[in-house]
């Protein structure tokens, strides 16, 4: 029995969760949930950043405590379990007191190995990304990622943290080819790598920023935000006391997968990568990296108004269509664009139109005509998941869909049950059992849905409309 680990990253909490986080939860949920059904151990993460300067700024800005702040926003993102159908194992936030403990356990750890040092640095920061910028990352003298915000000159002594001391290792590392996906994106990390490592600064003077965890044996400082958010990979799993053994069955043992966006190659493969050699823990087996989500062109802003939350997709469309949006719609690791009018169209012509009605022609006839569905019941039928192809996946299921559907229009069961009741009885039933193995296909990607729609067959009642029109 495999044993396997999975990970989405932690949002930031200064916000509503938006539908770009979401792809990412759904993405992953539908991977723990192919790897269950294949009989594997599973073990799927996600969580809450809560620290660091955003969010300080963020409190402070609508007068509240930075953890009264982040208590409301982590819960808005916990909701997301119950609207998304999530399957998650944990919800870990980085205020817990057991995680902070094990950051201060990983900064023990990097400092024994002689890979964190103290000086003076002066250098342009942005507060989007919570790092300071090097000039080769600069684009016209601003953060690519955050072109608006005005870099910040800050001058003020730090701990750093000897990434230098990784470039050979993280490029042996980058050589296995599993430990990016896609491969684009493995190339790029290997560039970076190539292009020369920089030591980067692990804490903040508390005096500027006093929402962080301590440094240990210096109250003078608190650590930077990314070196205490990425240690929620493995505090999650109870490292490193690993009282119930979750650390060591799931990562030191197992096999290791984290999900996120494009942006975070530096972060997830290198920095992340450099810790955990630099604290003797093996790296991450395999970090995948989804593209991002635009509206009309753009990407999603709240001063474009553009934004689209999951929950009001949910609330329009419900739990399972949403899913199945993010999951045949959005590219798997190319940017995608969506309007509302586009979602209407996909949600009208392959759910309500597609699915929804081939559910309700198929069962009515056999309501009708069959008796209690009797043969075996297929739920090993599930749609192999490679390379992370979600709309491969789903064009799979839906093209037996469409041929199903084409099936019944060609041989027209509704009448040849009235010229031959033996022979449209076996055709019925033949389209039964097949409209049985697409719920089980579906059963990774729309759980709700396929578990209605073999409940339909079980029970041999068509069901309610799975999908109301709009």
């Amino acid at each position: 029995m495999r044993q396997r680990y999975i990970t989405t990253t932690l949002p930031y909490v200064n916000a509503d969760p938006h539908i770009g986080f979401a792809l990412e939860l759904v993405q992953a949920d539908a991977i723990a949930r192919t790897w269950r059904a294949a009989g594997d151990g599973v073990f799927f993460s996600t969580g809450a950043d809560e620290h660091g300067q955003k969010i300080f700024d963020a409190a402070q800005k609508v007068g509240q405590e930075p953890q009264t702040y982040v208590d409301h926003y982590a819960a808005e993102f916990q909701k997301l379990k119950q609207s998304l159908n999530l399957s998650n194992d944990a919800f870990i936030r980085t205020s817990d007191i057991v995680h902070s403990a094990a950051v201060q356990e990983m900064w023990r750890r990097c400092a024994a190995k002689g890979d964190i040092y103290k000086k003076t640095y002066t250098g342009l920061y942005c507060v989007g990304c919570e790092a300071f910028k090097t000039e080769k990352e600069l684009v016209g003298g601003t953060c690519p990622l955050h072109p608006n915000l005005d870099l910040q000159e800050i001058s003020e002594e730090n701990y750093f943290f000897r990434f230098s001391n990784y470039q050979e290792a993280l490029l042996t590392y980058l050589e296995q080819a599993n430990s990016v996906f896609p491969e684009w994106r493995r190339e790029e990390a290997i560039a970076f790598v190539k292009g020369g490592l920089e030591d980067f600064s692990i804490s903040r003077e508390k005096a500027r920023l006093s929402w962080g965890i301590p440094v240990p044996n210096d109250d003078t400082q608190v650590m930077y935000v990314w070196f205490d958010a990425l240690t929620n990979y493995i505090s999650t799993l109870g490292w490193p006391d690993d009282a119930q053994g979750n650390f060591k069955k799931f990562w030191a043992e197992g096999e290791t997968l984290q999900v996120a966006g494009k942006d975070q190659v530096r972060f997830q493969s290198l920095m992340w990568q450099a810790m955990l050699m630099s604290a003797d823990i093996k790296h991450t087996d395999t970090v995948f990296y989804h593209g991002f989500i635009t509206s009309g062109g753009q990407k999603m802003s709240k001063s474009l108004g553009n934004v689209i939350s999951p929950y009001d997709l949910v609330a329009k469309y419900g739990t399972d269509a949403t899913r199945y949006i993010l999951l045949r719609h959005i590219h798997p690791t190319e940017d995608s664009d969506v309007t509302w009018e586009r979602l209407d169209e996909w949600y009208t012509a392959n759910l309500t139109n597609g699915l929804g009605n081939l559910v309700a022609r198929v069962m009515k006839l056999s309501e009708s005509h069959l008796d209690a569905y009797s043969g075996i019941n297929p739920r090993q039928d599930l749609v192999a998941l490679e390379n992370f192809n979600f709309q491969g996946a789903m064009d799979d299921i839906w093209a037996c869909i469409q041929r199903l559907d084409q099936e019944i229009t060609e041989t027209e069961p509704f009448k040849v049950i009235k010229e031959n009741p033996e022979e449209g009885k076996q055709l019925i039933e033949k389209h039964r059992t097949e409209l049985l193995l697409i719920a089980h296909m579906l059963t990774a990607y729309m759980p709700t849905t396929s578990e209605q729609i073999h409940d339909a067959v079980i029970a041999n009642k068509k069901p309610e409309n799975l999908f109301p029109r709009l």
